[in-house]
């Protein structure tokens, strides 16, 4: 028992720390440690708990009983972290039946065995009270994650309508955003549950604020800081904390604790083992610091800042926000965190809240140039992987890479979203059309059997291969993208056109359609083939070195380069004259678009590379919207999907052109 509630305390404060890794990044080792100790803080409790019930304590460790309430607190858990994963808020209920056990479990053995010093029966009744709120309000927190709950507070909870400061410096700037997505997450909330349409009557001029509150504020901070807010009502306790009876739970937890270390102090503890003794002031301490902490936490969010700014307390609103108080708080708090998390700069613990800009990269030519290696020299892992099962897996993770989102992308996404929603003017085509029609129809190339608009595909992810495939070979037979002037646009074509591999490989489930497995599969055995037969490949033996490669990326090592274009350039040779293949259809459509846009930069009416560019804009902005929100909801618990924020980027622009 003293290992296990040791073990318990120790699970809480592992979960306490490492909870806010999900929302900025994909980190593999600490997520395995969150993973593994938001199991074990459970069943850890919850095992003490039966273990406690079953077992009669002997004189000497009586204490014992009065950790049975400090398990129930324990498995109420951290504010930060109720749920790891989208499906374990639809077990709401089952949680709510252990709830039941693990509290009649924790009255039988303080029934049975309750001390019998007056000052440690009250801290028992304390701490039992303070352990089953806590307990039910994390359960009630897993029931209002859900997409059906999420959907109810739509109807129910106003939105956080308020007058907003300007920016003074980059800290207030961060500020100014925060305040400005609590203003619009409404938006936000319909939008994840399907319902982003907008009552007339839902909210007085609604059309002219949401216009006022997206004037002059960066659009990609907006978005990033809003699906934040989403990971804390789906992920954390955020949607019961900041609710009367949450603050009023936060206020009491503390003061509840501290007495219970107070009366524990005065009380008389001879017989007790002496380390029972010191394992209870742990405890206690432990439960002072946590519930001092979730109160300062809660006090200091900005989710407080939109309570106060919907409540119907006048009063509370005019002292708490008029007066500055609550500014002069939050500031207090934010210094206090940033002091315990060792960060430099307020600036950079807002940025907590903001996506990390990471977005993955996969080539199918970096993938079936790679090198042949032997026994000896192909990486370790890789072999295991192929011979023990996961080759499919090794493959998706070998060979991907990541890389930081270039601003030019960024503004050149915006402008081009900002295109399609203009004021007075939605373009309801961005839905309703096929991937990437919109700029080949704007550029007068979407004609009936014109080999452009025959190279999307059928399916999504069949149009994503082939433009991925002609895109590397107009951009290896390109003259004008070799030009020193075409450098950020040509660098950007290829971080779009790799990213949807990447998802399509890796995540297919961020993707709509139907997956293409099994094309993707043949495709490269074709490409593989095609490699092997020229020679000029293997200029490049692998080293001894490689076999401890864990990551070789689109640009792990920069010889690859020239392997890709050369078998671009072999692929275009093969099949530029085919009509069409039985044998290899798809490459077909690869080299047939290829020489389109080849010919079509000659005659030198499009700019070609602006054309590509726009193509891939088209294609993400689809891939996000037609994502289901199921997907873009689960994905926010590691990281987040730049689709997701583009998906989310559209809603608000449609809003405002309403």
């Amino acid at each position: 028992m003293q290992i296990l509630v040791l073990l318990s305390l120790s699970l809480q404060f592992v979960l306490f720390v490492l909870a806010g890794i999900r929302r900025r990044e994909d980190a593999p080792v600490r997520r395995f440690l969150l993973w593994l100790a938001y199991l074990l803080a459970d069943s850890t409790a919850v095992y003490a708990l039966g273990h406690l019930s079953f077992t009669a304590t002997v004189q000497e460790h009586q204490l014992i009983t009065f950790w049975a309430p400090f398990l129930l607190l324990h498995l109420g858990g951290p504010d930060n972290i109720t749920a790891y994963a989208l499906q374990d808020n639809l077990l709401w209920l089952r949680h709510l039946q252990i709830l039941v056990v693990q509290v009649l479990g924790a009255a039988y053995v303080l029934k049975k065995n309750i001390p019998g010093d007056n000052l440690l029966r009250i801290a028992s009744f304390l701490m039992f009270a303070a352990g089953v709120v806590k307990y039910t309000e994390r359960t009630w927190a897993l029931k209002c994650g859900t997409l059906e709950s999420i959907g109810v507070s739509v109807k129910t909870q106003p939105p956080a309508i308020h007058n907003h400061f300007h920016p003074q410096d980059e800290v207030l700037e961060e500020e100014f955003h925060v305040r400005r997505a609590h203003s619009l997450f409404h938006i936000c909330k319909r939008a994840i549950v399907d319902s982003s349409v907008i009552e007339k009557d839902a909210v007085e001029g609604h059309e002219e604020y949401t216009t006022k509150m997206m004037d002059r504020v960066e659009l990609w901070a907006l978005m990033e800081i809003e699906l934040s807010l989403m990971y804390d009502i789906m992920y954390t306790k955020a949607a019961v904390a900041h609710t009367l009876p949450g603050y009023l739970v936060r206020a009491v937890s503390p003061l509840t604790a501290a007495a219970s270390l107070v009366l524990f102090q005065f009380a008389g503890k001879k017989g007790y083992d002496r380390a029972d003794v010191a394992i209870t002031y742990v405890l206690l301490g432990g439960a002072v610091f946590m519930e001092t902490t979730s109160l300062l936490n809660a006090l200091g969010s900005s989710w407080t800042f939109a309570f106060l700014s919907t409540t119907t307390w006048r009063w509370l609103r005019y002292a708490a926000l008029c007066s500055g108080r609550w500014d002069r708080l939050r500031r207090a708090v934010v210094w206090l965190q940033q002091l315990a998390m060792g960060e430099g700069g307020s600036s950079s613990w807002y940025r907590r809240r903001r996506w990390s800009y990471n977005i993955g990269q996969y080539n199918m030519l970096h993938f079936c140039t790679r090198p042949a290696g032997t026994p000896f020299t192909s990486p370790l892992l890789g072999r295991l992987a192929k011979r023990f099962g996961p080759n499919e897996w090794w493959n998706r993770n070998h060979f991907s890479g990541s890389t930081k989102l270039p601003v030019f992308i960024r503004r050149s996404i915006s402008i081009y979203m900002k295109r399609l929603y203009t004021k007075g003017k939605f373009n309801t085509g961005l839905l309703r059309k096929k991937w990437g029609e919109a700029p080949l129809e704007h550029h007068g190339l979407y004609t009936e059997g014109g080999i452009l608009k025959d190279s999307l595909g059928v399916e999504f992810q069949e149009g994503i291969i082939i433009w991925h495939l002609g895109t590397e070979v107009f951009l290896a037979k390109s003259g004008r993208a070799k030009a020193v002037n075409a450098a950020e646009r040509v660098e950007a074509i290829r971080v779009l056109s790799d990213y949807m591999m990447f998802l399509l490989v890796d995540r297919p489930y961020m993707l709509p359609g139907q997956p293409q497995k099994r094309l993707y599969q043949r495709i490269c055995e074709k490409l593989v083939i095609m490699r092997a037969a020229n020679s000029k490949y293997h200029l490049h033996r692998p080293t001894i070195k490689n076999m401890f490669r864990l990551h070789d990326g689109p640009d792990s090592r920069k010889y690859r380069v020239a392997e890709r274009d050369e078998l671009a350039n072999n692929l275009y040779d093969e099949y530029k004259n085919q009509e069409f293949s039985h044998i290899a259809p798809r490459l077909t459509h690869v080299a047939r678009l290829a020489k389109e846009l080849l010919e079509q930069e000659t005659d030198g009416m499009i700019d070609m590379l602006d054309l590509v560019l726009e193509v891939w804009m088209d294609i993400i902005i689809y891939a996000g919207n037609k994502c289901s929100r199921n997907s873009h909801a689960q994905k926010l618990n590691s990281g987040g999907e730049m689709t997701t924020i583009l998906w989310l980027m559209a809603e608000h622009l449609y809003q405002a052109s309403l």
